[in-house]
């Protein structure tokens, strides 16, 4: 429950995390804008064609950050009817957005470098505000960067991710133009004749060469991965992680099928698990729940999904409890609810073994034990039978009985708190039924003061006063709770 006192409403973390990070991609919009104005001022002043060229560069980070502060805001609303997934590829997409930018620099950059190397060189004025522009630029992307980092890994977000992988190689591409500016500025400290000047009056147009190069390698980098996010592409080593953490939850046999698919901060992981078949409901959900946290431990904010699938018994034991009750037959008995267990090389058998009905315990015993001799003899690997005696046609009328009236049973549990005044009202009831015979499950309410083992005990003897009245149930579960009856 949430109460709203006297100083207004109160933002939710959801909201301060979307505010978190328009800010972050807000303040690098920002950051774009004053570093071209500056960089355009300077280049145009120098006519250096690598100040020009980190201008260009700047300007299109400047319409990258755009993107991505709009991405932002757009990826951040809820999923609707039309966008069940939410918004988040918006961010993919602003990332593909981005290296398209970037691409049309480089071609740009790569064009103007070659044709100042090779065809018309133009001579480059150097001056302090030449290695002052490049300076501050290098602070601005190295701050920026980092800041775009830190948001990126705490809210999840590609968009700022790639922002913040774009400006680091920034800083890079700055250092290079500086040190062409600096070549420059010794080819003009160089004697006339030097047969270096030549060359490092070329550095400014090389170096511009090196930014389109670094330019091109994360405009790769980023494209492939937003195509990948949004054509759903699989993320090996974080599904083969998560496949791995899955497998060490007691009860999964296998995980027989996994799907991870990205959509900008988000994740939605679908998954199937394979476990025995003989589980109850509550024990396979129980699974279901613990691989759901294991995933979680691996990629929080995942949305998942768990399906699960019955492991079938192995052809070998099925044809093994077909033996065992042939075996039966031909010793004049019968027998019901076979269960093979397997360790190691051998095979363990729990049985129900019916008798005729005349017999004493003696008679009995002695038959039981020659059906379990015969089976270790004759039935291969079979280390050890244990048999629970019965008589002829009890597990039959057992089996009848198993289809009980579920309005009764209903009936009977709304009662019992007129037999334990200590139970408020019981509610929630759900009857379900599998091969061992039907159950039940129920919330009942108890005064949230009384002893856990006081409870735990008097659940006990809820379940034996419901089984004495319904003696088919196979399973009752209990869940108690703090609390009176609603009407209360």
């Amino acid at each position: 429950m949430h109460l709203d006192g006297g100083e207004g409403p109160r933002s939710s973390p959801l909201e301060g995390a979307q505010g978190e990070k328009r800010w972050a991609a807000l303040a690098s919009v920002v950051a774009a804008l004053a570093l071209t104005a500056m960089k355009i001022v300077v280049g145009l002043a120098t006519n250096s064609l690598g100040i020009l060229s980190e201008a260009a560069h700047s300007a299109l980070d400047l319409v990258a950050a755009a993107v991505t502060y709009f991405a932002v805001r757009i990826s951040d609303l809820p999923p609707d009817k039309r966008h069940p997934y939410g918004h988040g590829k918006v961010e993919n997409l602003a990332a593909l957005a981005e290296t398209s930018l970037l691409l049309g620099t480089c071609l740009w950059i790569l064009y103007e470098a070659g044709n100042r190397l090779f065809f018309h060189p133009e001579d480059v004025e150097i001056s302090i505000w030449s290695f002052l522009v490049i300076a501050v630029s290098i602070a601005v992307d190295i701050g920026r960067s980092r800041m775009l980092s830190r948001a990126a890994k705490k809210h999840h977000s590609q968009a700022l991710e790639a922002d913040a992988l774009h400006f680091s190689t920034d800083v890079w591409s700055s250092a290079v133009v500086g040190i062409g500016l600096a070549a420059v500025w010794a080819a003009g400290a160089a004697a006339p004749g030097s047969p270096w000047r030549g060359y490092l009056i070329k550095a400014d147009a090389a170096a511009a060469v090196i930014v389109g190069a670094l330019v091109i390698s994360v405009s790769i980098r980023l494209g492939r991965r937003a195509v990948d996010a949004l054509l759903d592409g699989s993320q090996t080593d974080q599904s083969e992680a998560i496949e791995r953490a899955v497998s060490r939850v007691p009860g999964v046999a296998k995980v027989s099928h996994l799907r991870l698919r990205q959509s900008g901060p988000a994740a939605f992981v679908d998954m199937t698990l394979v476990v025995r078949e003989d589980l109850s409901l509550e024990e396979a959900h129980a699974i279901s729940d613990a691989a759901e946290q294991a995933v979680l431990d691996q990629l929080a904010h995942a949305d998942i999904v768990v399906h699960i699938e019955p492991m079938p018994m192995a052809d070998g034991q099925s044809g093994l409890v077909d033996a065992v009750r042939a075996l039966a037959a031909r010793l004049g008995l019968s027998v019901h609810a076979v269960m093979a267990h397997q360790l190691r090389d051998e095979i363990h058998l729990d049985a129900h073994l019916e008798v005729p009905g005349r017999l004493t315990l003696q008679q009995a015993h002695a038959a039981a034990t020659e059906f379990e001799q015969a089976a270790q003899r004759e039935l291969p690997g079979v280390a050890s039978v244990a048999t629970h005696i019965e008589p002829a046609g009890e597990g039959q009328a057992k089996r009848q009985n198993r289809r009980i009236n579920a309005k009764a049973i209903r009936e009977l549990v709304l009662a019992l708190p007129q037999s334990v005044p200590e139970i408020h009202d019981c509610h929630k009831i759900v009857m379900r039924e599998n091969a061992r015979g039907p159950s039940v499950s129920f919330h009942c309410r108890m005064d949230g003061q009384t002893p856990i083992a006081t409870a735990h005990e008097m659940t006990a003897n809820l379940e034996r006063l419901l089984r004495s009245r319904a003696p088919a149930l196979w399973r009752v579960t209990i869940h108690i709770e703090p609390g009176r009856a609603e009407a209360e």
